[in-house]
C-alpha cells in the first residue's frame, strides 16, 4: 500500500517552522509499516531546507520514506508534463482529519488488519463493556413472575 503521512502535527507536534516534540510512537510505528512492505511517502507542506530538515530528522531516527512530496522517487517536473502535488496514495495518515489524528497504535491496528476506525472504536467499547472477554453476563430469572 502506498502511504502518504504529514510531517507537521502527525509525526511530530506541530511547531512549524521548528521541529516540534514526535508524537509518541510515530516514528515506531512509521518502521514497522515500512517492515511490512508498504511504501511511505512524506507530504508535508514544508519546502527546501525547512523538508530537508524534516527528512533528517526521520532518517535519524530510522525512517526512510520511499518518497518526498510526489508519487514516486524519480517523479520530476521533467519526466512527468502533468506533475501535481496531489498525490496517488492509497491512504493519508494527517492531522487534519475529520476527528482528528488516531493515536499511532490504533493507525497500526487499521493499516495492518484492515480495519476502519468505527472498527477500532467499537472494540475498545466492547473491550471496555467486557474487560474479561467473557460471554455477555447471563441473569438469573427474577424471583417474582408478575
Amino acid at each position: 500500500m502506498i502511504i502518504a503521512v504529514d510531517f507537521d502535527g502527525t509525526i511530530v507536534e506541530d511547531k512549524y517552522p521548528a521541529i516540534g516534540n514526535e508524537i509518541p510512537f510515530a516514528t515506531e510505528t512509521l518502521k514497522m509499516l515500512i517492515r511490512d512492505h508498504h511504501r511511505l511517502i512524506l507530504w508535508s507542506v514544508r519546502e527546501g531546507q525547512l523538508l530537508e530538515d524534516a527528512v533528517n530528522w526521520c532518517r535519524e531516527r530510522g525512517v526512510e520514506f520511499w518518497a518526498v512530496n510526489k508519487d514516486y522517487p524519480e517523479e520530476t517536473t521533467e519526466n512527468n508534463q502533468h506533475f501535481s502535488r496531489k498525490l496517488k496514495a492509497d491512504l493519508f495518515i494527517d492531522d487534519r482529519n475529520i476527528g482528528g489524528l488516531p493515536d499511532w497504535g490504533a493507525i497500526y491496528q487499521m493499516v495492518s488488519q484492515n480495519k476502519t476506525w468505527h472498527d477500532i472504536m467499537e472494540a475498545n467499547v466492547d473491550a471496555q463493556s467486557n474487560p474479561y472477554g467473557t460471554d455477555k453476563p447471563k441473569f438469573k430469572k427474577k424471583w417474582w413472575q408478575f
